[in-house]
């Protein structure tokens, strides 16, 4: 028995901190991250066992699409095209308008493609009393209990019980430091934000329209279906911030599954099997006496010795040697060398 909603997933982005194998040819979402597949196939299987294919619609722009198409086509799945990236606060409104037009007081669930969700079945555990707190008009979040002071994840603050397995929230907060982080894990109060959401499409949209006042210049447009007019209209903004952060009736359900976001390259060394030494190897890959290291190598055979803790990436002709620690900074690293190197070229 599929669940009675739609699931959006959120496939948007090129993954810049997966660069050199994620690349605007190849994005993030057709590496096999979190397994042997790519991560847009294992994110359309959970979605099609959940729902069913006529009921998942993949949110990304146009050149995103064609690049995955084949996976839809494989699923039978649809597509929602964003004429513009805007962040997930116009996609998801906009989402939810397309979905309510289409099937009045429908419920939705929000999904993104580089999550790893393990196992599967337990998805849909959680989400069943999620969905039983958006009949009851909140906008639900799926927590996850935090195992170690985790920076670069969001948190949100539960309180008592409102709804059978649901849980107010009192507040969301940011990515924090390691000091915060530390505080939240012992407090026991404190999840980390999946980014999964649960809600009926028109309580969204009624709570953006009254909260979200980076999209109000948009609205117009969205009520006609102009979607090219609402994205160019509307501010960036992330639907946390613009909605979830200032909406009254927010739940949340505690994830019975085990979850990562599949952010940087150091996520492969809690995605993906590691050595008895821990180090997380994708390719032909030779190690001794290294520890701790991430290698992925798609053209040669990695050879690594005597080191540890790096992140060593090999493909589409390029070669990239770094420390673990880097790898959240990588996407803003590269734009230093690329302004370094705009800047050389400039003074020739």
């Amino acid at each position: 028995m599929h669940l009675e909603a739609y699931c959006a997933i959120l496939a948007g982005g090129i993954g810049r901190r997966f660069w050199p194998a994620s690349t605007p040819a190849r994005p993030k979402q057709l590496l096999p991250l979190a397994g042997p597949e790519p991560l847009i196939d294992d994110t359309l299987a959970r979605a099609v066992a959940l729902v069913g294919s006529p009921r998942v619609r993949v949110v990304a722009s146009e050149r995103l699409v064609e690049l995955m198409r084949p996976n839809l086509e494989a699923a039978g799945v649809a597509a929602l095209m964003e004429p513009e990236a805007r962040g997930t606060g116009p996609a998801l409104v906009w989402t939810a308008s397309e979905i309510e037009r289409a099937h009045p007081g429908a419920l939705m669930i929000c999904m993104h493609t580089d999550h790893r969700i393990e196992p599967a079945g337990a998805l849909r555990e959680t989400l069943e009393p999620a969905l039983e707190a958006a009949r009851a008009g909140y906008l639900c979040c799926i927590g996850v209990r935090p195992d170690r002071p985790e920076t670069g994840f969001g948190y949100l603050e539960t309180g008592g019980e409102i709804a059978s397995g649901a849980l107010e929230v009192r507040r969301f907060v940011e990515k924090p430091d390691l000091a915060a982080a530390r505080a939240y894990l012992e407090s026991g109060r404190f999840l980390w934000n999946s980014g999964i959401f649960v809600w009926r499409a028109a309580d969204l949209l009624e709570t953006a329209r009254r909260c979200a006042r980076e999209l109000e210049a948009g609205w117009p447009a969205l009520e006609r279906g102009d979607a090219e007019g609402f994205f160019a209209r509307a501010e960036p903004v992330p639907i946390d911030v613009c909605v979830m952060e200032r909406a009254e009736r927010v739940a949340a359900v505690e994830a019975r599954f085990s979850w990562d976001d599949l952010g940087v390259w150091s996520a492969l060394m809690r995605s993906r099997e590691v050595d008895g030494a821990g180090n997380a190897a994708v390719g032909s890959t030779r190690l001794l006496d290294a520890a701790d290291n991430v290698v992925w190598t798609e053209s040669c055979r990695a050879t690594v010795i005597g080191v540890s803790g790096l992140v060593i990436v090999e493909a589409n002709g390029e070669l990239l040697v770094m420390t673990r620690e880097e790898a959240a900074r990588l996407d803003a690293r590269l734009g230093q060398l690329d302004a370094e190197s705009s800047s050389s070229e400039a003074t020739r």
